[in-house]
């Protein structure tokens, strides 16, 4: 896996929050490269989840890298507070943002990576203009805000043409996808050209979620 520059980052959305110390000993002691954070607000998509509180706490606890996913409306009015919390990547929605490259420029002048999440239905040549600004490019391979849903086929050629843009403008942003991902389509999803494989129900449900993070690295 590492010659293909790929990392695992396991979603704590899918961990049991009564045992959430446990769980983030659990991530530090495997082979996860960061940990995957969800904050939904419950209005651009229909959930709630987690916020700066946890992912202080979170940040606390480990040195892996936190990798913040906002799927929330106006991201820029929360951005420095990310960073104070601990996120070392902060990710907004491309649907959420009526002036993208200002929340990229902002999330950086902060000292944070950036990057841009896309939801299933919207076509990733949408990026061509801060292709070279962005650091990270998260494919939603299942429509955000719940989690333990199917992975979309037609993601395989959205990652494709993501890769694709990326060669095209000598840009260095990793692909990230998250929904849906297992040991069983993790291979295929690294072969069509993703960097970060999200996984949540497939290592938090499993027997042995550490066994798990390992078979994905091998993918």
């Amino acid at each position: 896996m590492e010659n293909r520059n790929t990392f695992v980052a396991p979603s704590l959305l899918a961990s049991n929050f009564l045992e959430l110390g446990k769980e983030v000993e659990m991530l530090n002691r495997s082979e996860a490269d960061w940990l995957h954070l969800d904050v939904m607000d419950g209005r651009f998509v229909p959930n709630i989840s987690f916020g700066l509180p946890v992912i202080s706490h979170i940040r606390k606890a480990t040195k892996k890298t936190c990798d913040v996913h906002l799927m929330i409306e106006e991201p820029e009015k929360y951005a420095e507070d990310f960073k104070k919390a601990g996120a070392d990547i902060l990710t907004v929605h491309y649907e959420a943002c009526t002036h993208l490259h200002r929340n990229i420029q902002q999330i950086k002048g902060l000292g944070m990576k950036a990057g841009v999440a896309l939801n299933p239905h919207t076509p990733v040549h949408l990026l061509e203009n801060i292709i070279n600004d962005i650091d990270l490019i998260l494919i939603m391979s299942v429509n955000p805000g719940f989690g333990g849903q199917h992975f979309i086929p037609k993601s395989l050629e959205k990652i494709r043409q993501t890769r694709e843009m990326i060669t095209h403008y000598k840009a260095h942003a990793l692909i990230e996808v998250d929904g849906g991902i297992s040991v069983e389509n993790a291979g295929a999803i690294l072969d069509a050209g993703a960097n970060v494989l999200v996984a949540g129900s497939s290592v938090f449900a499993s027997k042995d979620p550490e066994a798990t993070i390992s078979a994905l690295r091998k993918a």
